[in-house]
């Protein structure tokens, strides 16, 4: 029995198919997952079902949803068909819960608004924190009373979960659920959608990049491109004999951990040196005596959870952040004005670090601005090398960010940041909103911008295949603690600590069968 099913469906935007001949089924208790890359028409399918389109797109075809025509409700009738036949997680819950109001009131109101006979808000209280408990939150009554930036971005993905299942729905809806999250907590979120399917009987359409994700949870796939199906199949017979290129392709852009070469690097001095750093918030210590150095031209992974202190160390590196005690020296020196020349910094989301009034040629340029001298049109032709260099057309220079994609956007950040020849790279999660092959292609750009600079880089992800690809050596923190460094070789091959090879163990990998055998593993 089907509790989603589409037929033909065609979303048009102008002239523009963005989805084209669309056609899928998820039974009860199936989880489908849709996969592509960004532009393919995965999240416009999703919200398509619930009626969630701009006014500007023109929909013919077919959906139904719990037995319902979706594409002919309008009105109050949507509204409950969005509650009750299918319940929605976004990928970035901090923007898609309302920071102005607590979790208990976002939850008594998604059960409120399918309730018959509505009741004042605070009869719904034992409801709500019967939720909360269900999808995994500590202390959830104590929880109602939080607003969303009180909590880490797992648990918001949980209480997304929660407010999803408030009504009962037939269907879940996950529209790339794992995204921003750390191996760790993605994992502990799979884990929770497959009990759901197992014990509420719910059908869920997943719309991810994650090829590892869709290896751990699937039962079918869907692969997109441009808006049409290249190609379908159960999960396990798509991973071992994939029959279209444009899948094959996807799946060879996956970084496999454990596949990696590394040459030993030879010694050099060091461009970065941290030294017992501590950094404390609140009178809590988020970096605890941390030290570790990066050496020139080496890259130096630098993994953990959310929360373990990464990103406060990078940003100790980079002078935004000044330790409570410890040292910081680059290049040999206490950091200083000078040498932030000499520093340039790559973030997690370019959509928001860079400036949404500069274009191109000018975001590229600004560093050439503020620490040299040179002429206008000395730093165009300097703009058109790094352009080059970073696989971006001369077309896009005049543009704005907002008009970019997100791997173009990341490339764009890629050559600002190297435009003066920095002999230190700060990368913080440069990759991790990117679908599979743009991350690839990233990637690559990343490794000959390294080869043709020779700079020194802190590399920061929770992506320990990534880490496995670009790095030479790796750092896992830890509560704030180094647990456990070495060799990209030595670490990820053979950890010696608990929590690494913790990590190791939830860190998806694009196959079914291991996937199996490593959900045993944990289960032990």
């Amino acid at each position: 029995m089907s509790v989603l099913s589409i037929e033909n469906l065609r979303v048009t935007y102008g002239d523009s198919p963005a989805v084209d001949n669309l056609s899928l089924t998820v039974g009860k208790g199936e989880i489908v997952a849709l996969v592509g890359e960004s532009g393919s028409g995965k999240s416009t399918a999703a919200l398509a079902v619930l009626g969630l389109l701009p006014g500007n797109a023109k929909v013919t075809g077919s959906i139904e949803l719990a037995g319902q025509d979706v594409l002919g409700l309008r009105g109050e009738a949507l509204r409950r068909v969005r509650g009750k036949g299918a319940g929605m997680v976004f990928q970035e819950p901090m923007t898609a819960l309302n920071p102005l109001r607590t979790i208990g009131f976002q939850l008594a109101e998604a059960i409120r608004n399918h309730d018959e006979q509505p009741k004042r808000l605070k009869h719904y209280r034992d409801r709500c924190a019967e939720l909360l408990d269900r999808v995994g939150v500590p202390e959830p009554r104590r929880r109602l009373d939080q607003y969303p930036h009180q909590l880490s971005g797992g648990l918001r993905q949980r209480v997304m979960i929660a407010i999803a299942l408030a009504a009962g729905p037939e269907l879940i809806i996950a529209d790339e659920p794992t995204t921003a999250l750390d191996v760790t907590v993605q994992q502990q979120i799979l884990d929770l959608l497959r009990d759901i399917r197992e014990h509420e009987g719910t059908g869920t359409l997943l719309i991810t990049h994650n090829m590892g994700v869709v290896a751990d949870l699937a039962d079918r796939v869907l692969v997109l491109r441009q808006g049409r199906v290249v190609e379908e199949a159960a999960t396990t017979k798509l991973f071992e004999h994939p029959e279209a290129d444009y899948t094959k392709q996807l799946l060879a852009a996956v970084p496999l951990l454990g596949t990696a070469s590394h040459s030993e690097p030879e010694p050099a001095d060091a461009v970065l040196s941290l030294t017992d750093v501590v950094v404390t918030y609140g009178g809590r210590r988020v970096v605890d005596s941390v030290s570790l150095h990066v050496g020139a031209g080496e890259i130096v992974g630098l993994v953990g959870e959310s929360g373990s202190g990464k990103t406060t160390l990078g940003n100790c590196a980079l002078g935004l952040v000044k330790p409570k005690s410890g040292g910081v020296r680059v290049f040999g020196e206490p950091l200083n004005g000078k040498a932030r020349r000499h520093i340039g910094a790559v973030f997690q989301d370019p959509a928001s670090s860079l400036d949404p009034r500069m274009t191109v040629a000018q975001t590229i340029a600004e560093p050439l601005v503020v620490h040299t001298r040179q002429g206008r049109r000395e730093r165009l032709r300097r703009v058109r090398e790094l352009l080059d260099a970073v696989e971006l057309p001369e077309s896009l220079l005049h543009r704005y960010g907002h008009e970019l994609s997100g791997g173009q956007r990341q490339r764009v950040s890629l050559a600002r940041a190297v435009v003066l020849g920095p002999k230190l790279l700060v990368a913080d999660e440069p990759t991790s909103a990117l679908d599979v092959s743009v991350q690839a292609t990233v990637l690559d750009v990343l490794a000959r911008l390294h080869e043709e600079f020779g700079f020194g880089c802190l590399f920061i992800s929770h992506d320990l295949a990534v880490v496995d690809r670009v790095c030479d050596r790796v750092a896992v923190l830890s509560g704030g603690r180094v647990v456990e460094q070495g060799p990209c070789e030595q670490v990820l091959r053979t950890p010696e600590h608990e929590y690494t090879r913790a990590l190791l163990l939830a860190s998806p990998v694009p196959d079914p069968a291991r996937q199996r055998e490593r959900r045993l593993a944990r289960a032990v």
